[in-house]
């Protein structure tokens, strides 16, 4: 997608319109995940893609990595202040979807407040 890079409006589309981006997001508004939890949640996300699309959400400065000292080796993804920015227009877009599309997110996780609190 070619991007104009002096529209906010474009910039934003950049980022959110990777393929599971959105998806990831909501994942994470719940809090830190593991890899096997994020791959588990994301029926459909093959473990090559997840990495990338992790890999590049943390270039991004979206998704913030954690590792721990520990053997095996734990890893832990959890979203940052920019990351937790997203949420209101994941939220616009369930909210758009149940009204206009008739669309039910039974199945998704609701964006909890308690995620928009930056730890």
């Amino acid at each position: 997608m070619a991007v104009d890079e002096t529209c906010p409006v474009c910039m934003t589309a950049d980022i959110v319109c990777g393929k599971w981006t959105l998806l990831l997001v909501r994942e994470l508004s719940e809090g830190r995940s593991r890899f096997c939890e994020l791959e588990r949640s994301l029926a459909g996300i093959s473990p090559r893609t997840l990495s990338l699309r992790l890999r590049a959400l943390e270039e991004q400065g979206i998704v913030e990595r954690h590792t721990f000292p520990e053997v095996p080796p734990r890893v832990e993804y959890a979203l940052t202040e920019k990351g937790l920015a997203l949420l209101p227009i994941i939220d616009d877009m369930r909210a758009y979807g149940e009204d206009w599309l008739g669309a039910d997110c039974a199945g998704s996780p609701e964006l909890a407040p308690q995620a928009l609190v930056v730890a």
